[in-house]
């Protein structure tokens, strides 16, 4: 059985009418100033709604182990070399969940936008996909 998690495609899409829109913006700008702060926030969301295309599906788990997808290059971690833990942060007074893989010399901390799904609930089903 294999299970695969990655970044809501409707979000994935609104961040791509987001840099367009940017982008528009930046054209129509009166300013210099307008125009560069428009046009690097245009490139700040065009790289992240380009990396959630690309890095789809986000984190796969099969019987082998997880495969965990960056811009350029999959990951395989097998089973016996991954440790998987919740860390709970508290940051501008909310608390976070971040689902952290270890696998010896490498450290993949996916949140819940990385995901599309509760870390909890992640780390719950690779648990029990775990053999």
């Amino acid at each position: 059985m294999t299970r695969t998690w990655s970044t809501p495609a409707p979000l994935v899409a609104v961040a791509w009418v987001l840099a367009a829109l940017l982008a528009a913006a930046t054209f129509l700008a009166d300013d210099n100033a307008g125009r560069l702060l428009i046009g690097l926030a245009t490139l700040l969301v065009s790289y992240l709604a380009a990396f959630a295309s690309l890095a789809r599906p986000r984190l796969t788990a099969d019987t082998d182990g997880l495969a965990v997808r960056g811009f350029a290059n999959t990951t395989r971690l097998p089973w016996h070399e991954v440790k998987i833990k919740l860390q709970t942060t508290r940051r501008l007074g909310r608390e976070q969940q971040t689902l952290e893989l270890d696998a010896d010399d490498r450290l993949v901390v996916l949140t819940k936008l990385d995901l599309g799904a509760d870390p909890e609930e992640v780390a719950g089903v690779l648990h029990a996909l775990r053999p």
